[in-house]
């Protein structure tokens, strides 16, 4: 979430391009003004407790206020209580609060699926003008191949001619888009695992395959409220709440607690993960969206670059992942788009999206 120094003038922050930014996100700009409300209710009772208690440690004359003791103990007790829930207030106003958003982010609150092909010419890439709200940046072929729209197999017709997909006895046994993967499909998926992790361990990223649920404290640090109930399962062990655990919606969520309450340094970063997990998705809210084959499942594996660095070199981790992830396609020689999403499409935590579809 963002600094509450990001929200104070007088910390070299400023309102209005919070504002602004949550304009992008077609979000509610009350809520900087109540998190710097809450933020001056908190100050104001740190500021009595000083009042009353800086007499005291300077070893000044105090009697004035001794006289008073209890009713000013009683006060300051009530000034620490107030400003405690004054900055849980305003921690928890923080965390609804969306990443700046960045300037090439096209400002629109209406994602529309761009899932179909594209006829390119023989091996170009090229800036494509699009009707649509989100905006294809870029496409690549390779040499000598044509990509045109035509009557032809989907990905799932596919896979279960040749015996590797098995819907059916998947939806029979775990409901709606339950699906088995055998034969080649379940050995294409490992063996795309396998390179995929090899081919990030080639560029310097460590290989992690972190715990596939969290504790409800852990993924609320990295999750928005709205997914845990449209996105994320919950295990929960008994009536203590404090055990109850989320099932991760991707390796991305343990990753960004892996350091949680640690000090880095400088020279240790960039850290860089290639993230390896079983991920699981209610899909509460996507219902009728890609829903033939082996799109919007309840359980999928994912390989993931994950990224520590510093703020400074933060868009430059950027281009150089999408690079990467550019460069594997290629390697499979797949065709590929790279989309960049809308401003309202954001999560919380993002500053700018791609999506690259093959």
């Amino acid at each position: 979430m963002l600094d509450i120094a990001d929200f104070v003038s007088d910390r070299g922050g400023n309102p209005n391009k919070v504002k602004e930014s949550q304009r992008k996100r077609f979000a509610s700009e009350n809520v900087v003004d109540e998190v710097l409300a809450l933020y001056e209710g908190a100050r104001r009772g740190m500021f009595f407790e000083d009042i009353i208690t800086s007499p005291k440690k300077n070893k000044e004359d105090a009697s004035s206020l001794l006289e008073e003791k209890a009713v000013l103990e009683r006060r300051k007790k009530e000034a620490e209580d107030l400003a405690f829930e004054k900055e849980r207030q305003r921690d928890s106003k923080l965390r609804t609060i969306g990443n700046y958003v960045h300037d090439s982010v096209p400002v629109s609150n209406n994602e529309v699926g761009l899932y179909h092909l594209l006829k390119v010419s023989f091996g170009k890439e090229a800036d494509m003008s699009y009707k649509d709200d989100n905006v294809v940046v870029k496409t690549w072929v390779p040499e000598n191949v044509i990509v045109e729209k035509r009557d032809c197999l989907s990905h799932h017709e596919v896979l279960t001619r040749l015996d590797g997909y098995d819907p059916e006895r998947g939806v029979k046994i775990v409901g709606h888009r339950g699906y088995c993967l055998t034969g080649y499909g379940l050995f294409l998926n490992l063996a795309l695992i396998n390179y995929g992790l090899e081919f990030l361990w080639g560029k310097g990223y460590k290989p992690n395959q972190p715990p596939q649920f969290m504790l409800k404290d852990m993924m609320a640090k990295t999750a928005q409220l709205e997914q845990f109930d449209e996105e994320l399962y919950k295990v929960t062990e008994s009536e203590d709440k404090s055990t109850d655990k989320y099932l991760i919606a991707t390796s991305e969520q343990p990753l960004s607690a892996l350091h949680d309450g640690e000090w880095l340094q400088d020279k240790d970063l960039p850290i860089k993960y290639a993230g390896y997990s079983t991920c699981y998705r209610k899909e509460a809210g996507a219902h009728g969206k890609d829903a033939w084959g082996i799109f919007r499942v309840h359980q999928f594996e994912k390989i993931e670059q994950f990224v520590l660095t510093k703020p400074e070199q933060s868009w430059e981790a950027f281009e150089e992942m999408m690079a990467t992830s550019e460069e594997f396609y290629k390697s499979l020689g797949l065709p590929y788009q790279i989309v960049a999403i809308v401003s309202g499409a954001l999560n919380n935590a993002a500053s700018k999206k791609y999506d690259l579809e093959a």
